[in-house]
């Protein structure tokens, strides 16, 4: 064994005080602070040789390889090693956890950049994942908390690699952003120019929606610990990763370094303090809720129109709708996008047992409440399969009804369930279809220039627009004659609903009507404005929106 290690160790360049998410605060137990302390200090110290920028690849390996030896034999001529060898000894956990922080160490140590995202998680399941299960171990926790806190783990590690992004690229030449990605902002260079911030977001908030997603996972944390001071504690770890990717979201960490301020963190640890008693805790409900609260979305006065479990079943919909339509359109390569729509798939399938995800649980609830049929949701995924490619056509009239029955009109056959109208089913295909029409038209400009023409191509031909670039396409002066003829479709799909309507139960149908109505408003001022000159976004104004709220807080529309 190399004896030289502890000479040969970089000097420390952070204490747990220093890190940006809480270690070893005063909220752990007393009893655990000194073992957390020491595996804190052992892996620290690996990860300054994996990140030393003075050493070549082989140096960083021989070194840590003697690190982990001093770790097996417990030598007492490496303290840090000793400690962690003994800790691991008494409590039985500690030493697996670190070896494997020392296999993602040796990889920082020769690889310097991703190929793609699965290829980042692996290594944070390595880097990062570990030292939230050596938590649990030490706290005698069930196994049922290590999604949520490998969740949680793997959040964190990619909040600090957005946060260090120019550090790490300028210290150690690396980059953990995976490559494709970087690639949607013109390249490595192109992403690392500061004058390049309009492209750089697109991917950073992209990278963030992945980040949210695991922070809404981790929320089952702190409710599923029996220590209230290890719950408090990661009460107070979720909500400063929530802080800081809100952060992330506002300021750019490539023109500047974007760091938590001490008014972030008591604000965090204020919310630990119901978690001592064991109260407070986010429920899937609350983040469901969450999810339809940041979504602005046209459909929240007929969502909240709703009551009680009703209502909570909608949100659960829609919270899904809104993330597989973020991961549909995030700027990430078409394969990741594509694998992420596959990995809600598979939460869908889990319906059926355990859900992984807050969401997943809730829609699990609702499907039990209300007999909603899962392959509604899988008709949704396929759409947003469709969408997530690089480049999205539809062919004729068949391949327009096929992707508005699977966007639009799998949420309206859902829906109805869960308002208590099953008998409406032709209604709600039927305004599916005609939302979504609308939907087309409004969104042309926005689809354009991500390369999506949802106008079939077969109408485009007769008026002359052959298929091209979508923003030429759409450019043409003869588009806007398809769109009126679409318009028209739109406008008498709202008249079919309304004759469907009428041997229908109202007021169940309350918040359908709502979203019809709200969407019918939408299409007037289209049409009124005309289809040459498209614009901004039209939307309804004020005595719109009264009229909303009136028709909303009628007994019966």
């Amino acid at each position: 064994m190399n004896t030289d290690i502890a000479a040969t160790l970089p000097g420390a360049t952070k204490t747990h005080r220093d890190e940006s998410f809480p270690v070893a605060s005063r909220l752990i137990a007393p009893a655990h602070r000194a073992v957390v302390l020491a595996f804190y200090r052992y892996v620290r110290a690996a990860d300054d040789i994996a990140d030393a920028p003075g050493l070549a690849p082989e140096e960083k390996l021989r070194r840590l390889h003697a690190f982990e030896a001093a770790l097996d034999a417990a030598d007492p001529a490496v303290p840090l090693a000793r400690a962690l060898a003994e800790a691991d000894r008494r409590h039985g956990c500690g030493a697996a956890q670190a070896r494997l922080m020392l296999d993602a160490f040796r990889q920082d140590a020769v690889k310097p950049r991703y190929a793609g995202f699965a290829e980042l998680i692996d290594y944070c399941t390595r880097s990062a994942d570990p030292a939230g299960r050596f938590l649990l171990a030490l706290h005698r926790e069930d196994e049922a908390a290590q999604g949520p806190a490998d969740a949680l783990c793997t959040a964190l590690q990619i909040l600090n690699h957005l946060q260090d992004l120019v550090k790490d690229r300028e210290r150690i030449g690396r980059v953990y952003v995976p490559e494709p990605w970087m690639a949607l902002a013109g390249g490595e260079e192109a992403f690392f120019a500061p004058g390049n911030g309009p492209a750089r977001r697109r991917v950073l908030d992209a990278v963030l929606d992945r980040v949210d997603t695991l922070l809404d996972t981790a929320e089952a944390l702190p409710r599923s610990l029996r220590s209230r001071r290890l719950a408090a504690e990661s009460v107070a770890t979720i909500a400063t990763g929530r802080l800081l990717a809100r952060r992330l979201r506002r300021e750019d960490p490539v023109t500047g370094r974007v760091d938590l301020a001490k008014a972030d963190f008591a604000r965090a640890f204020a919310r630990a303090a119901p978690a001592l008693a064991h109260l407070g805790f986010t429920s899937d409900a609350a983040v469901c809720r969450r999810i339809v609260a940041g979504s602005g979305s046209s459909f929240r006065l007929g969502m909240a129109s709703l009551k009680g479990e009703r209502r909570r079943a909608i949100h659960a919909v829609y919270a899904f709708c809104r993330l597989i339509d973020d991961v549909a359109d995030a700027a990430a390569p078409a394969p990741e996008r594509r694998a992420a729509i596959e990995d809600w798939r598979r939460e869908i399938d889990r319906l059926a047992g355990a859900p992984l995800t807050p969401v997943g649980r809730e829609l699990q609830a609702a499907t039990r409440a209300f007999g909603l049929d899962p392959a509604e949701f899988h008709l949704l995924l396929d759409g947003m399969a469709a969408d997530a490619a690089e480049r999205v056509r539809i062919a004729d009239a068949a391949g327009l009804d096929l992707y508005c029955r699977q966007v639009a009109g799998a949420v309206g056959a859902l829906s109805i369930r869960i308002f208590g109208a099953t008998q409406a089913h032709a209604f709600a295909l039927s305004l599916g279809r005609t939302l979504q029409l609308v939907n087309i038209l409004r969104d042309v400009d926005e689809d354009a220039a991500i390369e999506r023409v949802y106008v079939p191509l077969d109408r485009l031909l007769e008026a002359g627009i052959p298929d091209g670039p979508a923003t030429c396409m759409v450019q043409d002066p003869r588009f806007a004659a398809v769109c009126r003829a679409l318009a028209d479709e739109a406008e008498a799909g709202f008249a079919e609903a309304d004759r469907l309507l009428a041997g229908l139960d109202r007021r169940a149908l309350k918040p359908a009507i709502l979203m019809m109505e709200g969407y019918r408003i939408v299409l007037g001022h289209m049409m009124r404005r005309g289809f040459e000159r498209r614009g901004p976004r039209p939307r309804p104004n004020r005595r719109d929106r009264l009229r909303l709220v009136t028709l909303a807080l009628r007994g019966q529309p």
